[in-house]
């Protein structure tokens, strides 16, 4: 099992380097850098859901002590046409959606820059909005592709092979939109220096804001300098550029001082993304010994009229389980909503509650144990493509997992298990994330002293990268991990993808790796201390990183949770939370722990109190800031044990890991959603599992 003391430097549990900056204030976030002359700027938000501006009246906000300006549509610096849509901020008085940026104050401080804000008045021409997602909506429409590939894939009869099979689940489920509140906001800090642009930003990408920002402003790519040293979370959200950075540059051009826009966080949810609503619908079809003979998981979502986003949560169905029939399909419908985007597994996380919920549902109709099931019908091949896994280790999860938890011990009969007014509970769910990886390039330097300087421009978003880069660099040099120093996040280092979809560590590693193992060799082969300049090597994973993989990548997980309802309040409460993974080589025990059990805590929040709602007469999110929108605290959190199983996949990048940030989400809130089934006997098929949907369902059972 994992978690246990290597003899090199990969996979100890190595403290993150960057944690005493973090906690005594010496690590500055984007919003933090006080360049002189520093102006502040405050966003205006759209009062329409739909329309177009028609006059904006900035008299009252200019006549405020400290503003600078208040920038419109009509003259606000002009951007090139973006590929991304939503950064097209301040050039057209359309409004697409309630929030899109309308104007932007400019001022001395943030607090006369707010003040200017909520002065302007702006007048709008509304039309006619839709905001509200229907199964059977007129515009629905069935896209091309998703992010990992095919819209739709199908094989087989799937139709008449569920109506011919013996047993048949046919069920909806329901997620609400759900919203990326990371601890740091959105925020800018942008300088011009001529027509040279240097940003301070909170994203999850570096090299990517510089492509963008050089794209808009028409600049070539070596006048901009981005910094993005330390992100204080994302999610997702901070992916791609969004328009904190766009809007800060503008404002700095227009008024020629540095300029920091930090979004208000009641704002965040109309322009950083959002996990779109999912309406799914499960048929599964089985014969009597439980082995499926048809999976159709058939996906309704929403996408903005700004640019499509489809959330691609039919997708784990054709990794996780074999069938002869399937069909794995997805329509999007276009409202007059803001533009969602990536929030931690998109895709997996609604995908997987709704498949291991019906999957659960399959087991109580056959009167089989959940994780005998799940067994039955593993795989010897991906379903979706038939390619071989390189690795998948799911039934040694479950069975581990069931040894752990004490699952033999359970009594299958909903309701089985009370005291006094709460109902006890157990269940279990199964989780999958894909491996992903992209070139990157890195350096590796030695110094005369014998230490050692990585470079490359990854971003360390919280989970650690500069200690595991630095692992990662110790075990290919054979050396010390006190002797490696990592550089990250700035623009003028390698350039580097970003920090997503569970991708950064086996990207970045990749190229650190192959950087450190031929600067051993040239050290091997020279005689005496590298000279005073050092002795450095560049490494380029394109060709490599990015070439076709005969294999099915993916890690694989299992999630045991126990549940209290209390029959008096309709409260759940989590009592336990378990995770076992099967993720490759775990590089770093403590941040590897620290991820998955992150990912747990957020998938437990998913569950019980996360969810926004979008006002069908006003067009926005109701839930707009976190005392709204309920993510977990401390209180609601209960224990959890994450571990992993010791994986060894040859077929994955030198280091054998698989992404890790993200699985740990992916199955929780499945197995609490299933442990509430057997502790109440009432299947709810809609998040989050709030009192005023349990307590109602309850009374009617009593």
């Amino acid at each position: 099992m994992g978690g246990t003391m290597t003899a090199t430097a990969l996979g100890a549990p190595a403290e993150r380097r960057e944690g005493r900056q973090k906690v005594s204030g010496g690590a500055r976030y984007a919003a933090e850098y006080t360049l002189p002359g520093r102006a502040h700027a405050w966003p205006v938000p759209a009062t329409v859901a739909h329309g177009r501006v028609t006059g904006v009246d900035t008299a009252a906000a200019l006549a405020l002590p400290g503003v600078l300006a208040v920038l419109t549509p009509g003259d606000a610096p002009r951007l090139a046409t973006p590929e991304d849509a939503t950064l097209a901020v301040l050039q057209s008085p359309d409004v697409p959606h309630r929030g899109w940026p309308v104007a932007l104050a400019v001022a001395e401080t943030p607090e006369a820059a707010r003040a200017a804000a909520r002065a302007v008045r702006v007048d709008y021409a509304g039309a006619p909005h839709d905001v509200t997602l229907t199964e059977g909506h007129p515009d629905a429409y069935a896209p091309e592709e998703v992010s990992s590939g095919a819209a739709h894939v199908e094989h087989g009869d799937p139709e008449a092979a569920f109506a011919a099979a013996e047993v048949r689940v046919d069920a909806v489920y329901r997620v609400p939109p759900l919203h990326n509140h990371p601890m740091e906001p959105h925020a800018s800090t942008a300088h011009w220096d001529g027509d040279r642009l240097t940003v301070y930003t909170s994203s999850q990408g570096g090299t990517t804001v510089r492509s963008v920002l050089a794209q808009l402003f028409e600049l070539d790519e070596d006048r901009i300098t981005v910094e993005a040293e330390h992100v204080g979370g994302g999610f997702g959200s901070k992916g791609t550029p969004r328009p904190d950075v766009v809007l800060a540059a503008l404002a700095a051009r227009h008024t020629g001082r540095p300029v920091t826009l930090a979004y208000p966080r009641r704002d965040l949810p109309a322009v950083v993304g959002h996990r779109a609503p999912t309406v799914q619908r499960l048929r599964l079809g089985a014969d009597r010994d439980g082995r499926l003979t048809a999976v159709l998981h058939e996906v309704t979502t929403h996408t903005s009229h700004v640019k499509e986003f489809v959330e691609q949560a039919a997708v784990v169905s054709r990794v996780m389980y074999a069938t002869p029939a399937l069909r794995s399909a997805h329509h999007v419908v276009p409202l007059d909503v803001p533009s969602p985007s990536w929030m931690r597994a998109p895709g997996e996380a609604p995908g997987m509650y709704a498949l291991e919920s019906a999957v659960d549902e399959l087991a109580h109709a056959l009167g089989t144990d959940p994780v005998d099931l799940r067994v039955r019908n593993e795989p010897g091949s991906e379903p979706g493509t038939g390619r071989p896994f390189s690795s998948r280790h799911l039934v040694e999860c479950l069975r581990e997992g069931a040894r752990r938890f004490g699952w033999a011990g359970r009594d299958p009969r909903p309701r089985s298990r009370r005291e006094g007014p709460l109902l006890i509970g157990t269940g279990v769910a199964a989780a999958t994330y894909p491996v992903q990886v992209a070139p990157s390039t890195a350096t590796a330097q030695a110094l005369p002293d014998g230490t050692f300087t990585i470079r490359l421009n990854a971003a360390d978003i919280g989970t650690g990268a500069r200690t595991v880069l630095a692992q990662v660099a110790a075990d290919a040099l054979g050396v010390p991990l006190d002797r490696v120093r990592t550089e990250v996040g700035r623009s003028e280092l390698p350039p580097a993808p970003l920090a997503g979809g569970s991708s950064g560590t086996a990207s970045w590693g990749w190229a650190v790796h192959e950087a450190c193992a031929e600067l051993a060799a040239r050290l091997a082969a020279h005689t005496g201390p590298p000279p005073a300049e050092g002795v450095e090597v560049r490494a380029d994973t394109t060709g490599k990183a990015d070439a076709e993989s005969p294999y099915a990548r993916h890690a694989f997980g299992a999630h045991f949770a126990e549940t209290a309802v209390d029959t008096v309040t309709g409260e759940v409460r989590v009592r336990r939370l378990l995770g076992i993974f099967a993720a490759g080589r775990i590089l770093n025990a403590r941040t590897g722990r620290s991820q998955f059990t992150g990912g747990m805590t957020m998938g437990l929040g998913m569950a019980l109190t996360e969810h926004s709602s979008l006002d069908p007469a006003f067009g926005d999110f109701t839930e707009s800031d976190l005392a709204a929108y309920h993510v977990p605290a401390h209180a609601d959190v209960p224990d959890i044990e994450a571990d992993w199983i010791e994986e060894d996949d040859p077929h994955l990048n030198p280091m054998g890991s698989k992404g890790i940030g993200e699985i740990g989400i992916v199955g929780t809130a499945a197995a609490i959603g299933n442990a509430v089934h057997h502790a109440t006997g009432v299947r709810f098929r809609e998040l989050p599992l709030t009192p005023d949907r349990i307590l109602p369902a309850l009374s009617a059972e009593e």
